[in-house]
């Protein structure tokens, strides 16, 4: 945890401005460069324990005020732009990070122990997200417009006319995740589905890479000046949860919340949220251990490639994905044991990984010791001097103890998972009902599996936001049709995904016209269509 923030009578605003890849150690309120007034933090190099220069300033309440103010001063604004005015403002973004991505993949490197090509691929990922946004503002549907004209002539009672469209909720805050410092962050879906929506937003920058969020922030609002928009779209600020964040999450002018994180900080949010006079909504993914059901047909043909290639999916980013497979059920036989071998096999022969800081290590570890306690270790990584290195784990017990031990069911953060020996299918079903909410559940099935498939499927519905066939769920696809999101505990509004173009209805609600003459109408719902959007009319989807 971040030392404890104390408060300033005042942060210092400053007119510098610096070239895009110079690191200043300062908040961004609304287009200023400003020194918070708080505790000092740096970032810590995890595989080295290098602390990073510059120190970074904790911002205080007054910061959540200004930055707040400016937002609700800029919404009435930004929310009036059109679609291609916003859609223009994102792509400007995307560039800007793109031409910064060496210096992105330099910084957030050292600040997380992730490899180049990883955060390579990151940057490219949060720059597509950026486009992706985009693209959907132009088509138009995300409005939701819906018309039903006016019916004078019916009887009993005439219809008045009736038009719906969907309208920004107004400023949100974002909180920086810990695992994408890019993707999930300063500029990652929470923020980018905001802005496309019309909401100003404020970010709180994660401690753990604060150059990294400093970089993007000021590629924001860099784009925000070249595309004329309000200053008070974007600020970025520092400071711990108990403190700044929660001052954020209630301060009147913030409408929506977007958190990537700790169930526990998770939980912290919503109850601030919920406890203000005016609850607001908090849209928060927390934890999912994103079960595996290798049904039998699946392992009798293929057992020893599901082990090796499970063992991929688990280790993957040294386990710290959100989506990465943390138990595997299945009944209990010869061919599990085929499963368990090959998949301990690919466990110990995995080389230790650096992971995102040391407070996540000294987790991991403290997962791993309280699972070793209930749990028969199978098998564990190459071993390893390094005080911040993941060193996989592989563990299995029976159903019965599964089932009866809260322990075993809780998310470890890291590359760890628990193998599940059911007695037959129908203990396989039950296990599978008695899970909490989840993001993804995976089967693996051949042919002869599909009718014990189909009679998994109705309880996976209810259990997860995704499910995958003969596939791992880690690899997360940005698009139309991908949800990122599940029953609580993997979400806390499992209605929602913040992965994909529908990420936008988060920070949206709908608005009823009523008998509005023509003149006032908004262009969505306008006559005559001059949106030239796809529209419901009368019940009928319609460009007319």
């Amino acid at each position: 945890m971040a030392p404890q923030s104390t408060i300033a009578p005042e942060s210092t605003p400053t007119e510098s401005t610096p070239t895009e890849s110079t690191l200043t150690g300062q908040m961004i309120i609304a287009g200023e460069l400003v020194t918070g007034g708080g505790a000092t933090i740096s970032a810590i190099d995890p595989a080295t324990g290098e602390h990073l220069e510059p120190s970074y300033r904790y911002g205080s309440a007054t910061d959540v005020t200004s930055a707040s103010i400016a937002a609700d001063a800029a919404f009435d604004t930004y929310r009036s732009t059109g679609a291609t005015e916003r859609a223009a403002f994102l792509e400007r973004i995307a560039e800007r990070l793109d031409a910064l991505t060496d210096d992105l993949v330099a910084r957030a490197g050292s600040e997380t122990g992730l490899p180049a090509a990883r955060l390579t691929g990151e940057v490219a990922r949060t720059s597509g997200q950026l486009r992706l946004f985009a693209d959907t503002l132009r088509e138009g549907s995300w409005q939701g417009a819906r018309i039903d004209p006016a019916l004078p002539g019916r009887t009993p009672l005439p219809r008045a006319d009736i038009r719906q469209r969907k309208v920004a909720l107004g400023p949100v805050a974002v909180f920086g995740a810990s695992n994408f410092p890019l993707a999930f962050s300063v500029a990652g879906g929470d923020t980018a589905s905001a802005l496309a929506a019309g909401c100003p937003v404020i970010v709180k920058a994660h401690d753990a890479h604060p150059g990294t969020s400093e970089l993007v922030g000021r590629a924001i609002t860099d784009a925000a000046r070249d595309t004329g928009m309000p200053a008070g779209v974007f600020s970025l600020l520092y400071g711990d949860g108990p403190d700044l964040g929660i001052a954020l999450v209630t301060d009147p002018r913030v409408q929506a919340v977007g958190f990537t994180g700790s169930r526990g900080a998770g939980l912290a949010l919503v109850a601030a949220a919920q406890g203000r006079p005016r609850p607001i909504p908090v849209y928060v993914e927390m934890s999912s251990i994103n079960p595996v059901f290798p049904l039998p047909a699946a392992l009798a043909t293929r057992a020893a490639d599901l082990g090796a290639a499970f063992v991929g999916s688990l280790t993957l980013g040294a386990g710290q994905f959100c989506t990465n497979p943390g138990v595997v059920i299945a009944v209990d036989g010869p061919d599990l044991d085929t499963f368990i071998s090959a998949a301990a096999s690919a466990v110990a022969a995995t080389s230790p990984a650096t992971m995102l800081s040391p407070g996540i290590a000294a987790g991991y570890r403290a997962g791993v010791d309280d699972l070793r306690r209930v749990a028969t270790v199978e098998a564990r990584g190459l071993d390893t001097d390094s005080p911040h290195a993941c060193r996989a784990a592989l563990f299995s017990t029976d159903a019965d103890t599964f089932l009866s031990s809260e322990s075993l069911r809780q998310e470890v953060f890291g590359a760890s998972s628990i193998v599940v020996k059911c007695r037959d299918t129908a203990q396989v079903a039950e296990v599978a009902a008695g899970l909490d909410g989840q993001l993804t559940a995976t089967v693996h099935a051949d042919d002869a599996d599909l009718e014990a498939a189909r009679a998994l499927l109705p309880t996976l519905e209810r259990t997860a936001g995704r499910i995958l066939f003969n596939g791992w769920p880690t690899g997360v696809e940005v698009g139309h049709a991908m949800v990122h999101g599940g029953p609580f505990p993997a979400t806390s509004d499992a209605r929602s995904t913040s992965v994909g173009s529908r990420a936008i209805e988060r920070f949206l609600r709908p608005v009823a016209y009523q008998d509005v003459p023509a003149a006032l109408l908004p262009g969505a719902i306008a006559d005559g269509n001059p949106q030239n959007i796809w529209r419901r009319i009368d019940g009928a989807l319609t460009r007319d």
